[in-house]
């Protein structure tokens, strides 16, 4: 038999209480991964505006690190804290105000057309974190538009007020890596939060025979996600950099 289920509800999560729970329930490395997406879009433009790619990273950094994360913990309190739930619906709804507030702001500057992205991200950090209607929206699809396709796009319709085959070719990729962070984050929330045991073993064809246990199964999972979270920020800074010849 397998020893009992970490303490830990994910990975990146701390000891639950107090302040720490405001840091397990905004996800970092996940926040940042998708952050990156943002770079990644404002990267590809023909010309950078920092001041622009700088709202753009606010606003997301709002709407998805503070209010979809927010919200999600109040669906069932997957990480398992205390923090009160109408603390979590006014930080939330504040978070997701100011995120809308940014893009009206940048509305001036971008175009109206930038109203378009403002209304779809409001509505898919509702729908989905809130699981509306009956959670049809809830899926792994949603998840990789919403959180991967979407941000590349915004982010370069608010550099270059269009888009252009280069951004649909990225939101493409971010929607890929976004399917396969949900398939390998969904497997690994299962194992941490939901199997009470693992039985089994592994046999080689040279003999050798390894117990199977929820850390061994862990592990690459985990591993996995850690990689693919620093390695696309880095590919989001280094499309800035170059964006602005550095």
């Amino acid at each position: 038999m397998s020893r009992p289920a970490p303490v830990r509800a994910a990975w990146y999560a701390v000891t639950p209480g107090g302040w720490r729970d405001w840091v397990s329930v905004l996800h970092l490395p996940y926040t940042a991964w998708h952050l990156s997406y943002v770079l990644i879009g404002a990267g590809l433009a023909p010309h950078l505006h920092v001041s622009r790619l700088l709202a753009t990273l606010l606003a997301f950094a709002l709407a998805v690190g503070v209010a979809a994360h927010g919200l999600d913990e109040l669906q069932g309190r997957p990480l398992g804290t205390t923090i009160p739930a109408g603390v979590l619906v006014v930080v939330s709804a504040l978070a997701l105000a100011g995120a809308v507030a940014l893009g009206v702001v940048g509305i001036a500057r971008v175009g109206w057309g930038l109203a378009a992205f403002i209304a779809c991200g409001a509505v898919a950090v509702l729908a989905y974190n809130l699981e509306l209607w009956r959670g049809r929206l809830h899926n792994d699809t949603t998840f990789a538009l919403a959180w991967g396709a979407f941000p590349v796009l915004t982010a370069y319709y608010a550099q270059a007020s269009v888009l252009r085959p280069a951004a649909v070719a990225a939101a493409v990729f971010a929607f890929g890596l976004s399917r396969a962070q949900r398939a390998l984050s969904t497997e690994a929330r299962d194992l941490r939060r939901r199997v009470s045991s693992v039985d089994g073993e592994k046999r080689y064809g040279d003999g050798r025979v390894e117990a199977l246990t929820r850390a061994a199964l862990l592990g690459p999972i985990e591993r996995s996600l850690v990689a693919l979270s620093w390695c696309t920020c880095a590919l989001g800074l280094a499309l800035v950099l170059a964006g602005t010849g550095h």
